[in-house]
């Protein structure tokens, strides 16, 4: 068992210090302070991923947006040329 790089031995050895520091009747209050705070660092954690994640979808959206406006505007200089070869053997054969 590994949590955040701390081993089984080391877990007993912080619980055996934190025991004869505070002793037991403030250990529990701790606990569930120090649980607390981190279930608020995890809920801060998952919404900051969240918002990340729908500005990149934007992002992604906008990029993607751009890249059909620019496909649909741009224009084909064989559809330029037609209608003007139209225009100039039109013009010759009056």
């Amino acid at each position: 068992m590994n949590v955040f790089g701390i081993g089984l031995p080391e877990m007993v050895l912080i619980f055996a210090v934190s025991l004869l520091i505070f002793g037991p009747k403030k250990l529990p209050e701790i606990g569930r302070s120090l649980g607390k705070a981190i279930r608020g660092f995890q809920e801060a954690s998952k919404e900051f991923e969240n918002e990340f994640k729908r500005e990149a979808q934007k992002l992604e959206n906008s990029v993607t947006m751009k890249a059909q406006l620019e496909e649909n505007t741009t224009v084909q200089p064989s559809f330029l040329n037609n209608p003007t070869k139209e225009t100039i053997n039109n013009t010759q054969k009056k």
